[in-house]
């Protein structure tokens, strides 16, 4: 039996991280241990099989398969267009390329919010449908009831905190949370009931680097930033932005690493060009007999 040229099959390299795991898949308990070590949490999103491989094999502690992926993935203005059916196979397919870093996924607008017992129910099946670690939700004294009870049934919670996407219209808009104290002083009592009532991490989105500092050091479960300064237990970018991908998306705290938007269009053109003009396929790419 001949094998079939067109068959692709993915290679996961395995890695260390910060924690010293080695090969193994990290854990919660890295995660936590890793604050009480002063060791940074390296996190990043992903969407599919393909590039979770890929940030996996770069020994990233934590992929997050964000809501984020109703603007990154289908052009929606917003994450609210998300579904847990959406969460769930993307949550499926990152898993299934990743052999180590920690995979929790977002729980879309209205997957907790309805009632605690939709909530669990929500959570316990995209837990069981993805093989993730954990699930995400946002929010802070709003949502104890229902992290409690998702802890509760067994599942690992993070947190989330500042700006949270799914709030947008009731923010008036991406704005920068906890600029005064009054706001950082609940920004730091919802932190420590979330840890209470049982999250392992917290994301910190879009507030000054002094807020960040007052929540992280008020709990003693870790934090990861997006748009909260440097003194976060860990960071979180979205891969696409960090990529160049998202070419329109350019806020103060976003670092790119990469400018492959730029590399994706001269790539398709110069294989326009070489099809129009008859130069591809060349005989070295063509089979004989």
């Amino acid at each position: 039996m001949t094998s079939d040229p067109t068959t692709r099959t993915m290679s996961v390299p395995g890695g260390g991280f910060g924690g010293g795991s080695g090969g193994r898949k990290v854990t919660t308990f890295d995660l936590v241990s890793m604050k009480s070590r002063g060791e940074k949490i390296v996190a990043i999103t992903a969407y599919d099989a393909l590039f979770a491989s890929l940030v996996d094999a770069a020994a990233v502690d934590l992929i997050l398969v964000g809501d984020s992926l109703a603007s990154v993935l289908c052009g929606e203005e917003t994450t609210l267009a998300a579904t847990v059916e959406q969460m769930t196979y993307h949550g499926r397919i990152v898993v299934r390329g990743t052999s180590r870093a920690f995979v929790v996924v977002d729980m879309p607008f209205l997957s907790y919010q309805v009632s605690v017992e939709e909530a669990v129910r929500n959570a316990g099946n995209i837990l069981k449908q993805t093989g993730a670690g954990a699930v995400k939700l946002e929010g802070g004294f709003d949502i104890l009831d229902a992290v409690r009870a998702i802890v509760r049934a067994g599942i690992p919670v993070m947190g989330h905190l500042g700006f949270t996407p799914q709030s947008v219209h009731a923010l008036g808009g991406h704005r920068i949370q906890g600029k005064d104290e009054e706001a950082v002083s609940r920004l730091v009592e919802e932190a420590v009931a979330l840890e209470e009532a049982g999250v392992f991490s917290i994301v910190l989105e879009l507030m000054p680097t002094v807020a960040a500092r007052r929540v992280t050091e008020a709990i003693s479960v870790p934090t990861v930033g997006i748009g909260a300064g440097p003194e976060c237990d860990g960071q979180v970018l979205v891969l696409h932005d960090m990529l160049g991908l998202n070419e329109g998306f350019s806020p103060r705290f976003l670092k790119r690493y990469a400018e492959l938007g730029a590399a994706v269009r001269d790539a398709v053109g110069r294989y326009a060009g070489e099809v129009r003009e008859g130069r591809y396929p060349a005989a070295e790419h063509g089979y004989e007999g």
